[in-house]
């Protein structure tokens, strides 16, 4: 008897990277939890809350603690109609917070910044990844940045306003440019990983279409990491605020690491921890280790 469909299997994409600060992170045998700790006063989900330094340190000692493989630190809010802020006061805001984190948790540092000088400056204190909002598109001197400082890094899709001929080809066409950009400067493909930017430079609609079709931005060929946490995507879904769509945020959890995304960039870390160790169950089988 035939099946009624066949599961064409995707092949996890893995990495083993020996990071700046010494530390090791593993990709492909489970889905990696990256924690977001906003050191900022005007987040739209969490602004104001870790923006005191011991304040901060102690939410990320909780979610790794609950399960983060990678703490995620970020000094400007990158929320629709939020006030841009020099590199000075990004820095002033995360290089103290990474300064103590890298000698304080035991897993990577990620720093969220799409400024050259704030990427050089946090691995310099400690952080390990460079998550671009931009993908090396806004600040020039980034990509030559990342070269020299051999991290992995983020590449998000964004743009500045939500306007698209062929909205699905020209996200992986600019998904591409960013690779490009990234390979002329030096940075080796393998510490390359996409982001599909939901939320960023896209409608309502958008964002939907696109988790639905985010095998099309595996197939790229670099691992892909999901940021779909409390997203204005499932608020407006679930007509709930920010602080009430934990489920919402799972469904958007698992249906990503179904599609092959190997890294979810999540608020609350217990539960989405949960949801991906079941997901990885049935996607990468039994017996992984959480």
């Amino acid at each position: 008897m035939s099946a009624i469909y066949e599961r064409t299997p995707w092949t996890p994409y893995r990495r083993h990277w020996r990071l700046p600060s010494g530390k090791t992170l593993e990709l492909g045998h489970r889905t990696l939890i990256m924690g977001i700790l906003n050191v900022t006063p005007d987040s739209f989900s969490d602004g104001g809350r870790y923006l005191a330094v011991d304040a901060a340190v102690a939410h990320a000692k909780r979610m790794v603690e609950e399960g983060a493989d990678v703490i995620d630190v970020g000094g400007e809010s990158t929320r629709p109609g939020s006030r841009p802020v020099s590199a000075e006061e990004e820095m002033a805001r995360v290089l103290p917070v990474i300064e103590r984190l890298s000698r304080e948790v035991d897993v990577p540092i990620s720093i969220d910044t799409y400024k050259a000088e704030v990427a050089r400056r946090a691995v310099a204190a400690g952080a390990d990844i460079v998550n671009d909002v931009w993908g090396f598109k806004k600040d020039p001197d980034m990509a030559a940045a990342v070269a020299h400082l051999q991290c992995p890094a983020v590449l998000m899709h964004n743009r500045s306003e939500p306007v698209y001929r062929d909205f699905v080809r020209e996200v992986l066409e600019d998904l591409i440019e960013c690779v490009k950009l990234a390979r002329e400067a030096g940075v080796p493909e393998d510490l390359l990983i996409l982001d599909p930017g939901i939320g960023f430079g896209k409608t309502y609609a958008h964002n939907v279409e696109l988790m639905g079709r985010l095998t099309d931005i595996v197939r790229l060929g670099f691992p892909v990491l999901l940021g779909t946490s409390r997203k204005s995507m499932i608020r407006l879904t679930l007509d709930l605020p920010a602080d009430d769509v934990v489920e919402g945020t799972g469904a958007t959890v698992a249906f990503g690491i179904a599609q092959g995304c190997q890294i979810v960039r999540v608020h609350d870390v217990k539960e989405m921890k949960r949801v991906a160790v079941m997901t990885d169950a049935m996607v990468y089988g039994p017996g992984q280790t959480a």
